[in-house]
């Protein structure tokens, strides 16, 4: 049995959706009963929990073959990352020591180092989340994920919206960073086959598309796609900190000041070759996910 945690969140519904494709038998730790209605109904085993609770993931370990823990946040106070992310983790690593679990899965985030680790709360719990793992005696895989994608969810449909309805689209920053899109359906898929890959053990991989475009790039591949003519006005770093210092607190304010850092720190790309010649699998086009997404 694998357990998922976050299960009912964006990339989680994707991988549980993998896991149960291929017969897995899977356990999703949730915090309400009511958000895991659509889980059940799908054949996974429920244990209510929470990363701040302990004993709850005692339980939801006991029994588990392998891992896949997706949990996190990416807004709140520096003590509710420590809090969820960093004691979760370890509670959660000690859980599955003490269960003998074959095969611990982390999903960390691409462009992670030694110079980025201090950058943003978020950053530094992925980091000692990473450290943990490495240190804890489990076998185990690390996989850093570029930008999700998918038509569903995540921030691509919020792309697609700006360029279907605004004549001048806003774009953060210069427009010249590059990143590394990847599916949503490729990233489950390299989770579900981490979980009992040999020539992945105790690895950490890059997980990312084949491709990398420039946020000016990105935009008007999605117009061309749209068959819409589009200027693109670059909003300063400086403008949108100031900005989501004012609202980042708002529901569905779509950025917060530590999400602009990370932005701002340079081309979100990473090294894919070792995870191609590892994993075998093949990675979705982007302007296949794009017009997946449009459909």
């Amino acid at each position: 049995m694998i357990l998922v945690t976050g299960a009912t969140g964006f990339l989680g519904r994707h991988v549980v959706h993998a896991l149960r494709d291929q017969e897995h038998t899977v356990r999703c730790l949730v915090r309400s009963e009511k958000r895991a209605r659509m889980l059940a109904a799908s054949g996974c085993a429920i244990e209510i929990g929470d990363m701040a609770d302990p004993a709850s993931l005692r339980r939801a370990c006991d029994g588990i073959g392998a891992i896949i823990h997706l949990a996190a946040i990416i807004r709140g106070r520096p003590r509710d990352f420590r809090e969820v992310m960093i004691d979760g983790t370890r509670a959660l690593i000690e859980a599955a020591a003490t269960a003998h679990v074959s095969r611990f899965v982390l999903v960390s985030a691409l462009g992670l180092n030694e110079r980025s680790r201090e950058l943003t709360p978020y950053y530094e719990a992925k980091w000692e989340q990473e450290r943990m793992l490495k240190g804890s005696g489990l076998s185990h895989v690390i996989v850093r994920p570029s930008f999700v994608f998918d038509g569903s969810g995540g921030v691509l449909p919020t792309f697609i919206r700006l360029v279907r309805f605004l004549p001048v689209v806003p774009v953060l920053g210069p427009g010249v960073q590059r990143i590394q899109p990847i599916s949503a359906t490729d990233v489950a898929a390299h989770l579900v086959k981490a979980t009992d890959l040999d020539d992945a053990r105790d690895r950490t991989f890059d997980l990312a598309g084949r491709e990398q475009p420039t946020w000016d790039e990105l935009y008007l591949l999605i117009a061309r796609l749209l068959g819409k003519r589009r200027l693109l006005v670059h909003v300063p770093f400086a403008l949108a900190r100031l900005q989501a210092a004012l609202f980042e607190r708002l529901p569905g304010f779509p950025f917060t000041r530590d999400q602009l850092k990370m932005l701002a720190a340079g081309d979100n790309t990473g090294d894919i070759e070792s995870t191609l010649e590892a994993f075998g699998l093949p990675l979705r086009p982007l302007e296949e996910q794009i017009r997946q997404a449009l459909a």
